[in-house]
């Protein structure tokens, strides 16, 4: 059978229980017709890049399946029909990761280095993060400025076609 990876996001007004009831009914899908899931992730509830349906967080979950097409289209058809989902995406693999994937790694690594701790040393020389640069420096480095074109802008004078410079 193909093996598939489902990552689905639901509601930010659900609670974790809610999106477990709605993982193990996803999973209750797929066993009646002849699939299995190998390996759940709650990935917890995570701000959205921009909204959808007018939420700005939503619970994120991935499923590893392992069952035919027929199965997945039904599961995408009940997504479809939830009121919970907002999204879902259901990708093709040749074999699924073992080990925890790496959405979980990254909490597992942010909770080792204490996120409280965001000083990365990206201040400039003033104390100051990021923002406002000083361009003097820069200007000493590189001289002075020319116009483009070397060709200095000539401030009042009228051009007259047909007439030339001698």
């Amino acid at each position: 059978m193909p093996l598939y990876e489902h990552v689905f996001l639901a509601r930010q007004d659900i609670s974790a229980q809610q999106v477990d009831a709605l993982l193990q009914s996803f999973r209750s899908i797929l066993e009646e017709r002849g699939g299995s899931v190998g390996k759940t992730e709650y990935w917890g509830l995570k701000s959205l890049a921009y909204r959808i349906k007018k939420n700005r967080k939503a619970h994120y979950a991935l499923m590893n399946i392992d069952a035919p097409p027929d199965a997945v289209s039904e599961l995408e058809r009940q997504m479809r029909l939830s009121t919970d989902i907002i999204r879902f995406l259901t990708v093709r693999v040749d074999e699924h990761e073992t080990g925890p994937s790496p959405m979980m790694r990254r909490a597992d690594r942010d909770e080792r280095e204490g996120r409280g701790d965001r000083d990365r040393g990206d201040r400039d020389r003033d104390g100051r993060r990021g923002g406002r640069r000083d361009f003097r420096d820069r200007d000493r480095e590189h001289g002075s400025r020319e116009p483009r074109g070397g060709i200095e802008p000539e401030i009042g004078g009228d051009i007259v076609e047909g007439e030339e410079d001698a």
